[in-house]
Order: structure tokens, then C-alpha cells, then sequence
């Protein structure tokens, strides 16, 4: 992925969360925007994902997932996300978002 792919997701990403913030609502992010908002951090190349287990903010948006969404809905998100990168090895980087988030096994 170019760089400037990378710091335009990451423009967007900060706009999402000014515009939440200026709002003044407290609505939570949709299940659309949480797979934006967690595809958007992502750092990947055709074989994996780099940062799917150390990076903050990426734990950070898990923590705000499970806050605002019903747990049903946290494997959707998750899995969803990782899918729209369409790396190899995306059942790697599922399972340790998964393991990352403590989303339970029998959850889906």
C-alpha cells in the first residue's frame, strides 16, 4: 500500500472522529464504521497484517467496539475488516484481533 494511501486513510479516520466529537452527540459509530475506521489502521501488504497486535490505536477502536457494540457484533466487525484487506494469511490476523478484542471463541 502506498504511503500516501495510508496518510489519506488516516486523514479520513481523524475526520470521522472530529466530526463525532464536534457533533456534540454521543452516538456510537455504526458497524460500518467501525470496519472503516479498523480496515483504515491497518498496516498490510499482500501477505499480511503488520500491526495487527501491537499497534494502540488499533487496540484502542477494539476497546471503543466493544463499548458501543453488542457482542455480536464484535466478530462481524473483525472479521469483515481483516477480509477487506485480502491478504494471505487473513485467518492469522483474525484470530489474533480476536485473541487481542477477548472475543470469545463460540461468538459469531
Amino acid at each position: 500500500m502506498k504511503r500516501t494511501e495510508l496518510e489519506r486513510r488516516e486523514r479520513e479516520l481523524r475526520r470521522m472522529e472530529k466530526k463525532k466529537i464536534s457533533s456534540g452527540s454521543k452516538e456510537s459509530m455504526s458497524v460500518g464504521d467501525y470496519i472503516e475506521a479498523l480496515f483504515g489502521l491497518f498496516r498490510y501488504d499482500t501477505e499480511e497484517i503488520f500491526n495487527a497486535k501491537e499497534d494502540e490505536s488499533v487496540l484502542e477502536l477494539l476497546e471503543n467496539m466493544k463499548m458501543e457494540q453488542p457482542e455480536k457484533q464484535w466478530d462481524v466487525i473483525i472479521r469483515k475488516a481483516v477480509n477487506k484487506t485480502k491478504v494471505v494469511q487473513r485467518e492469522r490476523a483474525y484470530e489474533e484481533l480476536r485473541n487481542l478484542a477477548g472475543v470469545e471463541a463460540g461468538v459469531s
